[in-house]
């Protein structure tokens, strides 16, 4: 409205300031409700002509939308597995700090569980110390093996040494007789060392494995059990919270609430643009933004950042092809604002609805040398009209409230 204003006031005025002064024309007489199209087609074709320019010049070259917010995270209260809750230790709207219990879970299944892996671990512990025993006992045995060896040699060696003096005072059975029971005290000393082997195993290779995976289920067993006491993993603000004793908690059925982090950064806006500003919207534009959590208010804003992909075009994997049907509505592209000037933005809220321009500014452009004249003059046109779509921001913070508390009835 504040375009076609402009502009009758350039076309349809001179043109009625021509038919009453120059052709004698007067409201009522020649010029009626009738005959005003003729009359003043002139003026109106230039009008609706130079409306559509203006509207589509400063549309382009300073982008609008109203799809601007500031977005923030939230964490999820909810365990890692369903259970039945026993105690809440918080309120709806509590503060609360890293590693505060928020509530907890039923936890009988998950204490037996630890009661059994300690009882895995003290039997590990009680078959060492048997097995020690075992290996001191198997070196007594090699000991014993080892001392009827030395005797079962002795005495093959001193009737060999008899039978060299006198071979009629000792029989060669009774030599064959002795070097068998050598052979059978080696072989006990064989089996001795071996049945000692087996407990050195035992203590430095079975039993440190056994205690390793004992002392895994026991630490395995535990982590369950903490996992049935819910903690805040960041400090924050509790909401959506109504848990009471008795409630069953699930990961994909019921969540417990929500945690809001303490210290949501402030003063950085998202906002959505059309896609025909992309060829205008650049890292250091400047901007202006009101929002309806702070009215009458315009504050100045800079482009941060253009995000390079447009959302619509993003899909996933699927047992269906994709159909561009399905997706008519054309995506927005994403530009981050922060405040020109800081804190001037800390007061609004995370997640306010607000509406921003972004404005074109061609300063550097104009004081190039080698610019013509007819691109010097249509780029002060351009800056020039962004005064407009400044002026239409005010306008909208003006009677963003009476919008929305009158003609909305919210």
């Amino acid at each position: 409205m504040l375009e076609l204003l402009f502009c009758s006031l350039l076309t349809v005025f001179p043109d009625y300031l021509y038919r009453r002064y120059m052709q004698g024309k007067r409201i009522g007489r020649e010029i009626t409700l009738f005959s005003v199209w003729y009359e003043l087609r002139w003026g109106i074709t230039a009008c609706v002509l130079l409306t559509v320019s203006l509207i589509t010049l400063i549309f382009y070259y300073h982008p609008s939308t109203t799809h601007v917010t500031s977005l923030f995270r939230t964490v999820t209260i909810l365990p890692e597995a369903a259970g039945r809750v026993t105690d809440v230790f918080v309120a709806n709207g509590d503060e609360v700090e890293a590693g505060d219990i928020i509530f907890q879970l039923d936890d009988s299944s998950q204490q037996a569980a630890v009661i059994t892996a300690r009882g895995a671990v003290a039997e590990v512990e009680a078959a060492r110390a048997v097995a020690e025993w075992e290996l001191a006992n198997a070196e007594g045995m090699v000991t014993q093996a080892q001392g009827q060896l030395a005797q079962a040699n002795d005495e093959l060696q001193r009737r060999l040494e008899i039978f060299e003096r006198n071979p009629d005072a000792v029989s060669e059975r009774e030599i064959e007789q002795a070097r068998r029971l050598v052979e059978s005290r080696e072989g006990g000393v064989d089996a001795a060392i071996a049945n000692r082997k087996v407990f050195e195993t035992r203590l430095s290779t079975l039993l440190p494995a056994q205690m390793e995976s004992a002392e895994a289920a026991l630490e395995q067993a535990e982590v369950e059990l903490d996992k049935t006491t819910i903690r805040a993993l960041i400090d924050g603000r509790v909401e959506q919270f109504a848990l009471q004793p008795g409630d069953l908690v699930s990961a994909i059925l019921r969540p417990a609430g929500i945690l809001i982090p303490t210290g949501v950064e402030r003063g950085r806006f998202q906002a959505g643009f059309g896609q025909l500003a992309t060829q205008v919207l650049h890292p250091g534009m400047l901007a202006e933004l009101t929002c309806l959590s702070r009215p009458f208010t315009v504050i100045a804003m800079v482009v941060t950042d253009v995000q390079e992909v447009i959302p619509a075009g993003q899909f996933r994997p699927t047992d269906q092809l994709l159909d561009l049907a399905e997706r008519a509505v054309p995506g927005t592209v994403m530009a981050s604002l922060q405040p020109l000037y800081a804190g001037t933005a800390d007061n609004i809220p995370p997640g306010s609805k607000c509406i921003a321009n972004a404005y074109t500014n061609n300063h550097d452009r104009l004081h190039d040398e080698n610019l013509s004249t007819l691109s010097w003059l249509y780029l002060h046109m351009v800056d020039a009209v962004g005064l407009v779509h400044a002026l239409l921001l005010r306008i909208q913070a003006l009677f963003l409230p009476v919008q929305v508390l009158v003609f909305s009835g919210h």
